[in-house]
């Protein structure tokens, strides 16, 4: 996913300076992050994740967005998160890489209308626009 979020920022953004982290999991993501923005200076973070289906996964996907939350408000800086939950696709990896795939390409596209053309964010407000998913149409 990281791979495909890299490739479309750096089309959008080719002066963009990419600060890539791996971390052991889920878990260890929103210190990774607050890291990156402390040390390195980053303008935003792109954050990527992959969580099971069982109740257990949701509590620490729940955590680890909460967490991330934090560290937006305390850095005020943006944290895309770009997670796919295996249940999007019970028993069909095709297509939750599709949708993992998908997901990273347009949040890195939105990373970048953050970062660069704001205003084009608001044009694009309720179009019905989804990441991993066909748009949705206007609402």
């Amino acid at each position: 996913m990281a791979s495909a979020a890299v490739e479309v920022l750096l089309t959008l953004m080719p002066d963009a300076r990419i600060v890539r982290r791996t971390v052991p999991g889920l878990k260890d993501i929103p210190v990774e992050a607050k890291l990156l923005i402390a040390r390195e200076g980053c303008d935003a973070a792109m954050v990527f994740g992959w969580v099971g289906p069982t109740l257990n996964d949701k509590i620490s996907y729940g955590v680890y967005s909460l967490a991330l939350q934090l560290v937006q408000l305390e850095h005020g800086v943006h944290v895309i998160d770009v997670t796919v939950h295996e249940d999007e696709a019970p028993g069909d990896p095709a297509r939750l890489k599709q949708i993992a795939l998908d997901r990273a390409r347009k949040h890195a596209e939105n990373l970048y209308l953050l970062l660069r053309r704001p205003d084009e964010l608001t044009r694009r407000a309720g179009t019905g626009r989804r990441q991993g998913y066909p748009d949705a149409g206007p609402i």
